[in-house]
């Protein structure tokens, strides 16, 4: 008798155990809560993304890294990764890297400033837009393009902008431009105009008005005639694996951030920035 308890003792046990396995599974069907959310970013587009000494402001720590990264992106970033009960981890990674860094699993969301083109719709999905914005030119302040209206005003002008962006290829619009290579960052930019190896480059306003504000030198044009561009080239979304289920809950968190507090982060954002190099 106590023999054939012990066996039904046994066979309970290990069906316990195997549904226990069961629940658990491997993480790959069922997201649950706590964990990391890991984000890919330049830490290098004021005011969306940049790169400072501290946690000052509400930065980030930089995996791997003794720098901390604030900026919109970071804020946006914040209120995802609180919604969906995880710690975010900041993983800085180059403009070209990040969709690749995304595809393979470094990260799990692209949230640096990114336009949802066509072209990258072909390779990951976006949430809805958490930013909107024109494109304008940075220049130097008192210069010959200062009081520029037009984009046609830049005729002759060495004119460049990122690599790999639509904001390179609008400069093909400007007839008779003298087109600069493409340049990896806006820093390097930045550099470039200051020193006078270009008359200007292609930006959005945040950045226009962040690089005006960062230094006295510089100045934003925005046009009367400006640049054609489509709705998805000048907006900014998340990005995400095909197919992520990150996607549904990522717009819930966007939903509940209303303009005015867009706006506000962004003005926040512009004030905060670290003083140009």
């Amino acid at each position: 008798m106590n023999r054939k308890i012990s066996v039904l003792i046994a066979v309970f046990l290990s069906a316990v155990m195997l549904f226990t396995g069961c629940g658990k599974g491997n993480g790959t069907n069922k997201e649950v809560k706590g964990g990391t959310f890991k984000v890919g970013l330049e830490a290098g587009y004021a005011p969306f993304n940049w790169t400072q000494k501290d946690d000052s402001n509400g930065a980030v720590k930089i995996e791997g890294s003794s720098e901390y990264a604030g900026g919109y992106d970071i804020e946006i970033a914040k209120k995802i990764a609180k919604d969906l009960g995880k710690e975010l981890v900041v993983v800085k990674t180059e403009w070209d890297g990040l969709v690749p860094a995304l595809t393979s699993g470094k990260i799990d969301a692209i949230i640096a400033g990114m336009s949802p083109t066509a072209e990258r719709k072909a390779t990951i999905d976006f949430s809805d837009n958490y930013y909107k914005s024109n494109l304008v030119m940075v220049v130097k302040k008192g210069g010959k393009y200062d009081g520029a209206t037009s984009i046609q005003d830049f005729k002759g002008a060495k004119v460049t902008a990122q690599l790999n962006t639509f904001h390179y290829s609008v400069i093909d619009q400007i007839q008779g431009v003298a087109k600069q290579p493409a340049m990896d960052n806006f820093p390097a930019m930045r550099v470039a105009l200051q020193s006078g190896m270009i008359d200007g480059y292609v930006s959005e306003r945040p950045e226009g008005v962040s690089a005006e504000t960062a230094n006295s030198a510089f100045k934003m044009v925005e046009f009367k005639t400006g640049f054609t561009t489509s709705d998805d080239d000048t907006a900014i979304a998340v990005g995400v694996k095909k197919g992520s289920d990150l996607t549904a809950k990522i717009n819930k968190t966007l939903s509940g951030i209303s303009e005015q507090d867009r706006k506000a982060i962004m003005d926040n954002a512009i004030k905060n920035q670290p003083a140009a190099k």
